[in-house]
Parts: structure tokens; sequence; C-alpha cells
């Protein structure tokens, strides 16, 4: 199968150019001027072609929990979003904390062909905070560990499952929270434990993935690693880019002015490697009831382009980085640059569009978003994976 896709502007982390892009067999084939297609022609004047967003950190809540949300309407979500990967955590019920559990959620994902989906198993089995002789059964199919949703309170059980990821060449994803200290204090809770947990990486040399870093003192913490060579990544959520002093419930919390401009800096800077939604549908009654967290998959493009690019002037390839060829990168995936070679997964934008979020005609079953009736700039319009459209407006 061939598609051929013209008249866009490429842009991808590393360039941004005007030309033409052949896919075949579900990979990039060509890029540049007069190409041949014996298949599909798509005149995308006006447009700007993207590679598709990459998301390390969603929640789809399923086995378990799918009045909230399970994989087809998560997918859609993730579709009309813009992303054809997601990276999805543990917290279901049962924990996916076996193999079993990590098949039948990647087959009911194969069987939509609208998303890659990628299956974190938990640091400790089912969450019990100490064992973690599970990892050492794990296959290749997964590839990220994280007790998201909660943080790992021992340095020891961290230590032990960082020896058994390195070896295993996993990285951990820490949702770095001393949750003793959370109850009274969530800016020290994060603080603290985002130190613990990149001394002991850099000690044991397990690659480190710390998610939704939001306060300026958990970031210097990464720069630091980064700057002494630590094995250590990081990702930002857009909410913590958009919102200041906000009492609207998610964790790790929205933070001060001063912190949302310190991570605007190290994205500017170089020290983020990707933007991660923390896609987290709930019920009206469980948020009512004060469940953190919000969706994100749907406005996550919306929200970054309308803060960085168009208010912060940062430019589009940084913002291609952060949510396409950075956290392909740390998933070990072939996807995120616009080159011969690549899978084909692409989001077509219009960078003009200006719309106004409407929760409730998103795709995912959660509507919980303080986003809601906020005015955007950058839209997605079309959703391509492997040279075929899952969404077009």
């Amino acid at each position: 199968m061939e598609l051929l896709i013209q008249n866009a502007k490429l842009v991808d982390e590393a360039a941004e150019v005007w030309a033409d892009l052949l896919v075949k067999d579900g990979k990039i084939a060509a890029v540049g001027k007069e190409l041949d297609c014996a298949g599909e022609v798509v005149d995308a004047a006006g447009l700007t072609l993207m590679p598709a967003f990459v998301d390390l950190h969603c929640h789809f809540r399923d086995p378990g929990f799918t009045q909230k949300e399970d994989i087809e309407t998560g997918c859609r979500a993730a579709a009309k979003g813009g992303y054809t990967a997601v990276n999805l955590m543990a917290n279901t019920n049962p924990v996916c904390s076996d193999m079993e559990t990590v098949r039948y959620i990647r087959r009911k994902a194969e069987t939509m062909g609208l998303v890659d989906v990628h299956q974190c198993v938990s640091v400790t089995k089912n969450f019990d905070g100490r064992t973690v002789e599970h990892l050492k059964e794990l296959d290749d199919k997964v590839k990220l560990i994280s007790e998201d949703g909660k943080g790992v309170m021992s340095n020891h059980v961290m230590a032990q499952a960082m020896k058994i990821a390195k070896e295993k060449g996993l990285t951990i994803l820490s949702h770095a929270e001393d949750m003793e200290i959370s109850p009274y204090d969530y800016r020290l809770a994060e603080n603290i434990a985002t130190a613990q947990h990149i001394h002991l990486a850099k000690y044991l040399g397990a690659r480190l993935h710390m998610c939704h870093v939001s306060t300026k003192e958990a970031m210097n913490e990464v720069i630091c690693a980064k700057i002494g060579k630590a094995p250590v990544t990081c990702e930002v959520a857009p909410h913590h880019l958009w919102f200041t002093d906000s009492d609207y419930r998610v964790n790790p919390p929205i933070r001060t002015k001063e912190d949302r401009d310190f991570l605007i800096w190290a994205i500017e800077n170089g020290y983020v490697d990707a933007i991660a939604t923390d896609h987290a549908p709930h019920t009206a009654e469980d948020k009512k009831n004060g469940a953190p967290g919000m969706v994100g998959l749907e406005t996550a493009f919306g929200v970054c382009y309308t803060i960085l690019v168009k208010e912060r002037r940062l430019p589009l390839t940084l913002l291609s980085r952060l949510m396409s060829a950075g956290p392909a990168k740390i998933l070990g995936v072939q996807k995120g640059r616009l080159l011969p070679g690549y899978d084909a997964d692409f989001a077509l934008v219009d960078e003009n569009r200006e719309w106004v979020v409407d929760a409730a005609q998103f795709a995912s079953k959660g509507k919980n978003s303080p986003f809601d009736g906020v005015r955007l700039q950058g839209k997605v319009v079309r959703t391509i994976k492997a040279g075929k459209t899952t969404w077009q407006e």
C-alpha cells in the first residue's frame, strides 16, 4: 500500500521543510519533490505534517475500572489527539504485575489497530511495596516498569528493582512521592523522592525516568543528574505548563507560577525529554469525591502549541521532539521522525485553527478536564498510523 502526502509543511525535531512524503508498506519511503505514488494522494496544503505523538504516561483503566475508560475508548481518544503510541500505567484491577495481564491488554489494543499500546508492569507485585521477584519473569514485550499512582517507599526495594531492571534492560518510571510526607506537604514529598531515586539510579547505573516533574526543586535535581551524565530522563505534563495556583485536583498538584516558568525554562534549555499527558479519566462521581487526575490526550497538542509555540515563541521543532522523538527514544520504538525507514505515523495539524475545548465531545469516557471551555490554537485534524488514517476531523 502506498500513500503520498503533498504540499504540507513537514516538521520534526530536526527540520522544518516544505516537501512531499511517500509511504510504502507502513514505513516512510521517501521525502522530497515530484514523488510517484501508485496509491492514495492527500493534498495537505495549508497544514503541517508532524510525526504522530507518543505518550509515555496514560491510564486506560482496563482491566477493572472500565466505567472510567477502556482500551477502545482510550485508543480512540489517543487517535483523536494525534497519538499512535501510548504507554499505560499498572494501577488497574488486578494490578498489572504479570505477563498474562500485559498480553490481555495488548491483545485488546491490537484488535483496534488505532494505537500501539505498551504496558507498564508494577515495580512491586500487586503494589505490595516489598516484592520485586516478579520482574525477573517479564519478557521483551515490557520495556518500562512503574508504581505510578503511589511512590515506592523503601529505598532498599527500589534498589533491588533497579538491579533487576538494569539486568533486563528495563527503564523505571518514578512516581516521585514520599507518601509519609504528602499528607502535609506534597511539594516536599516530590522533592525528597526525586532526589532519592536519582541518587539510587546514579549509584546502580539503572535507567530512570522521572514522571510528571512539577516543582522547581525536583527539576533542578534532574538537571544536576543530567549534567553529571546520570542515566536519567524526565517528562512534564501539559497541565503543569498551563495552570498555576489552581485547586483542580491532580497528583502531583498544580504548582506556582515560579515552578511553571522554571519548567518552561528547562524545556527551552534542553533538559526535558518528553511531554506526557498523565491521561487519568474518572467518572463524574469519582471526581466529585476527590479523585485526582484529568484527561489529556485530546487537548495536549493544542495546550502545548498555545503555551509554548504561540505564547513563549519556542520552535515547533522543539515541541515535536518533546511529543514525538523524545518519548519514542525512551520507549525504544522507530517513531518520531520524518525520515525514510521510520514508521509512517503522522499527525496533520492546522497551526492556525482556534478552537474551544468541549469536554462533552471527547472520545474518552472521561470528561474531567479543567480545559473545558478554554480557547486553544493549533488542532490535530487527521491522524495516520502505518499509512492508514485512524482519525479524521
